[in-house]
């Protein structure tokens, strides 16, 4: 069976993307989504909560069992070397876990394999590991917009996010296909993503 085609989908924050990756699941593709898999690693009864709780404390986890993602995300960004150390418990067994989604979407005769990762530009291999990278881009100022709307964040919070996100610049770069998603309505987008879907070896007619 030839192997699947690997799309890197990444872009910064309040960029779009997740939206994009729903409209390339109507097309067919399956969505390896890192964020996701994160969530669930950090949730009561995750694969991370253990780790995290020797290295933090428990003052890190939450009543229900979880990682505190407020504390936590007010430690890592005024401790870097805190940072590193919750990274290096989540990444390694976020990228078992999305393999473990790729061999088994591969082994079910999936064509086009999406790995949505949000720091894909940012990381050492993950270029090297699929065979297109998908950049969902738009201005900062629409960026800022979106995630104060979504998710109530102060402009300060929601900047202090992006300064540890690479450039714009850096991530078109990188990107072998771009879509701007800036003053596009669902339909514009959903117009972007079909005219895209054949060069990642997607269906020409979308799921209903």
């Amino acid at each position: 069976m030839p192997r699947a085609f690997y799309v890197g989908l990444t872009g910064g924050i309040g960029s779009g993307k997740s939206t994009v990756a729903a409209l390339l699941a109507q097309w067919g593709a399956v969505i390896m989504d890192a964020d996701a898999i994160a969530r669930s690693l950090t949730a009561p009864g995750g694969l991370a909560i253990a780790a995290i709780t020797r290295q933090f404390g428990p003052d890190f986890i939450t009543a229900e069992g979880a990682m505190d993602r407020d504390h936590m995300r007010a430690l890592a960004y005024t401790d870097p070397h805190a940072k590193q150390q919750l990274e290096a418990i989540i990444h390694p067994l976020v990228g078992q876990e999305t393999w473990r989604q790729a061999a088994s979407a591969q082994a079910a005769g999936q064509n086009c394999l999406v790995f949505d990762v949000p720091l894909l530009v940012e990381s050492a291999s993950w270029r090297q590991k699929v065979d297109h990278v998908l950049v969902i881009d738009c201005l900062p100022a629409t960026q800022i917009m979106r995630v104060m709307a979504r998710s109530g964040l102060e402009k300060t919070a929601v900047e202090a996010i992006m300064a540890h996100q690479c450039s714009r610049q850096r991530r078109v770069r990188a990107a072998d296909s771009v879509i701007f998603n800036d003053g596009l309505t669902h339909g514009d987008l959903s117009r972007e993503v079909a005219a895209l879907a054949p060069r990642l070896r997607l269906s020409l007619h979308p799921a209903n």
